[in-house]
């Protein structure tokens, strides 16, 4: 019996081995879901798509200017999204002292009355006048830039929502009028010949006042949108504002066309 030679066992030992491996890679499926999730490693996330606003209004954050008051300036941030307010904070807002308290207690307040009303016009915190007319103040000039930057679109929606009576969106300042207490100067916004928004650019300030003018500059603006004329009561305890609010409005809206 002749004895096998090492060289033709290592060489029929080597060809064994390749023609397993053939073997095994042609029976491999030619696509293995598991490896390609391996590979590619976990789904991209879905990226939320910003909302569309129906009149090309912007979406995105604006920041208003920083309005000082007697305890610190208030400086408001607004996020928007279709035309809308859908978040506010004060990135600036009085501290120190009884000041902490205060902010603490009115800032969430006035966020919250942003979001809800939507415009500049929200009531006063109680036991928080300054920072609150400060908050007004940075929100309204918040909403003007937002206005600016989206304008074209925005003006172009309001056209066409009061294409009806022929007209788009204009705003406009009335005269400044004045009071025993200073001067009052009211801006309003029309669109399709009525008054959609209203705003006191000016209003008595100082001492007492800065109470008063808390308290009834909110409501006037309500009553002119409301009345879409100047024909409004006066607030009672701010005859003299109430007075110069109604004549500032007149003047606007002659300028309007009536």
């Amino acid at each position: 019996m002749r004895k096998s030679h090492p060289v033709r066992r290592a060489v029929l030992a080597g060809a064994a081995t390749v023609s397993g491996i053939v073997l095994l890679l042609s029976l491999k499926p030619g696509s293995d879901p598991g490896s390609a999730s391996a590979a590619g490693g976990a789904a991209p996330p879905v990226t939320a798509q910003s909302p569309q606003g129906g009149r090309g209004t912007g979406n995105g954050t604006v920041t208003g200017d920083a309005v000082r008051t007697r305890y610190g300036p208030v400086q408001v941030r607004l996020t928007v999204s279709g035309g809308k307010i859908t978040g506010a904070e004060a990135v600036r807002a009085p501290e120190g002292g009884q000041s902490d308290r205060v902010t603490a207690d009115a800032v969430p307040r006035l966020n919250r009355a942003a979001v809800a009303a939507g415009s500049a016009d929200i009531d006063a915190v109680s036991g928080a006048t300054y920072t609150s007319a400060g908050y007004v103040k940075s929100l309204q000039s918040a909403l003007d830039k937002a206005a600016a930057a989206t304008g074209a679109g925005s003006e172009a929606g309001a056209a066409e929502e009061g294409a009806g009576a022929g007209q788009g969106t204009r705003v406009l300042t009335g005269d400044a009028t004045q009071t025993q207490y200073g001067p009052v100067q009211v801006r309003v916004t029309v669109s399709g010949g009525r008054i959609t928004g209203a705003e006191a650019l000016q209003a008595p300030r100082g001492g007492r006042s800065d109470q008063v003018t808390a308290d009834a500059v909110p409501q006037l603006n309500r009553a002119a949108v409301a009345a879409g004329n100047a024909d409004i009561d006066a607030v009672s305890g701010a005859t003299y504002t109430s007075a110069g609010y109604r004549r500032s409005l007149q003047s606007a809206l002659d300028r309007a066309g009536g």
